[in-house]
Protein backbone atom coordinates (compact mmCIF):
# COMPACT_ATOMS: atom_id res chain seq x y z
CA UNK A 1 0.00 0.00 0.00
CA UNK A 2 2.56 2.46 0.71
CA UNK A 3 4.68 1.30 -2.09
CA UNK A 4 1.73 2.38 -4.58
CA UNK A 5 0.91 5.56 -2.74
CA UNK A 6 4.99 6.14 -3.14
CA UNK A 7 4.49 5.61 -6.89
CA UNK A 8 1.88 7.69 -7.28
CA UNK A 9 2.92 10.37 -5.80
CA UNK A 10 6.38 10.08 -7.58
CA UNK A 11 4.36 10.22 -10.79
CA UNK A 12 2.16 13.04 -10.12
CA UNK A 13 5.24 15.05 -8.78
CA UNK A 14 7.48 13.90 -12.53
CA UNK A 15 4.67 14.70 -14.66
CA UNK A 16 3.89 18.34 -12.93
CA UNK A 17 7.80 18.39 -13.47
CA UNK A 18 7.63 17.57 -17.22
CA UNK A 19 4.59 19.81 -17.82
CA UNK A 20 6.39 22.80 -16.56
CA UNK A 21 9.18 22.02 -18.16
CA UNK A 22 7.42 22.11 -21.67
CA UNK A 23 6.18 25.38 -20.64
CA UNK A 24 9.27 27.20 -20.06
CA UNK A 25 10.91 29.03 -22.63
CA UNK A 26 14.10 26.80 -22.18
CA UNK A 27 11.78 23.09 -23.55
CA UNK A 28 12.38 22.19 -27.24
CA UNK A 29 8.76 23.55 -27.95
CA UNK A 30 9.64 27.26 -27.67
CA UNK A 31 13.32 26.71 -29.28
CA UNK A 32 12.49 29.12 -32.27
CA UNK A 33 11.49 31.98 -30.01
CA UNK A 34 13.93 34.59 -28.20
CA UNK A 35 13.02 35.72 -24.71
CA UNK A 36 15.45 38.17 -23.84
CA UNK A 37 14.57 40.49 -20.59
CA UNK A 38 17.85 42.32 -20.63
CA UNK A 39 17.27 44.56 -23.93
CA UNK A 40 14.56 46.77 -24.41
CA UNK A 41 12.11 46.97 -26.24
CA UNK A 42 12.06 49.47 -28.89
CA UNK A 43 9.07 51.02 -30.56
CA UNK A 44 8.45 54.04 -32.49
CA UNK A 45 5.28 55.95 -32.34
CA UNK A 46 3.48 55.79 -35.83
CA UNK A 47 2.88 59.52 -37.17
CA UNK A 48 0.04 59.08 -39.13
CA UNK A 49 -1.67 62.39 -40.46
CA UNK A 50 -5.06 61.90 -41.33
CA UNK A 51 -6.01 62.48 -45.49
CA UNK A 52 -7.36 65.37 -46.79
CA UNK A 53 -8.50 63.04 -49.22
CA UNK A 54 -10.79 61.02 -46.84
CA UNK A 55 -13.60 62.19 -44.85
CA UNK A 56 -13.83 61.34 -41.27
CA UNK A 57 -17.02 60.22 -39.93
CA UNK A 58 -19.06 61.62 -37.03
CA UNK A 59 -22.07 60.91 -35.43
CA UNK A 60 -24.39 63.72 -34.24
CA UNK A 61 -27.88 63.75 -32.24
CA UNK A 62 -30.20 64.43 -34.32
CA UNK A 63 -33.31 64.01 -31.98
CA UNK A 64 -33.97 63.11 -28.28
CA UNK A 65 -37.73 61.78 -27.59
CA UNK A 66 -39.46 60.40 -24.72
CA UNK A 67 -41.23 57.43 -25.39
CA UNK A 68 -43.18 55.28 -22.71
CA UNK A 69 -41.24 56.06 -19.92
CA UNK A 70 -37.68 55.68 -22.03
CA UNK A 71 -35.45 58.75 -23.36
CA UNK A 72 -34.78 57.55 -26.87
CA UNK A 73 -31.72 59.57 -28.68
CA UNK A 74 -31.36 59.41 -32.81
CA UNK A 75 -27.92 59.94 -34.06
CA UNK A 76 -26.75 60.13 -37.37
CA UNK A 77 -23.54 59.73 -39.03
CA UNK A 78 -21.89 62.68 -41.15
CA UNK A 79 -18.91 62.57 -43.49
CA UNK A 80 -16.93 65.49 -42.47
CA UNK A 81 -14.33 66.94 -44.85
CA UNK A 82 -11.75 69.69 -43.69
CA UNK A 83 -9.23 71.90 -45.35
CA UNK A 84 -5.38 71.78 -44.77
CA UNK A 85 -6.24 73.91 -41.89
CA UNK A 86 -8.61 71.81 -40.01
CA UNK A 87 -12.03 73.83 -40.66
CA UNK A 88 -15.03 72.17 -42.06
CA UNK A 89 -15.46 72.43 -45.25
CA UNK A 90 -18.40 69.85 -46.30
CA UNK A 91 -20.85 67.69 -44.51
CA UNK A 92 -22.86 64.59 -45.90
CA UNK A 93 -25.16 62.63 -43.71
CA UNK A 94 -24.76 59.31 -44.47
CA UNK A 95 -27.34 56.22 -44.61
CA UNK A 96 -26.59 54.96 -40.96
CA UNK A 97 -28.53 56.10 -38.00
CA UNK A 98 -28.46 54.54 -34.42
CA UNK A 99 -31.09 54.85 -31.63
CA UNK A 100 -29.94 55.14 -28.10
CA UNK A 101 -32.73 53.82 -25.45
CA UNK A 102 -32.86 53.95 -21.62
CA UNK A 103 -35.34 54.33 -19.01
CA UNK A 104 -36.11 57.71 -18.07
CA UNK A 105 -34.93 57.49 -14.10
CA UNK A 106 -36.46 61.37 -13.96
CA UNK A 107 -39.88 59.69 -14.16
CA UNK A 108 -40.25 57.35 -12.04
CA UNK A 109 -38.30 58.46 -9.17
CA UNK A 110 -39.96 58.81 -6.14
CA UNK A 111 -40.51 62.83 -4.48
CA UNK A 112 -38.38 63.54 -1.40
CA UNK A 113 -39.91 65.20 1.28
CA UNK A 114 -38.76 67.06 4.37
Amino acid sequence: MKLTTFTSILGLLLTIGFVAYLDSPYSFLNINYSYTADQPVIAEPASIQPSEEEPELVEKLEKTEKIDGYIVETYQEYEVYRDQEGNITEEIPTSKMDMLKYWDESATSPSVEN
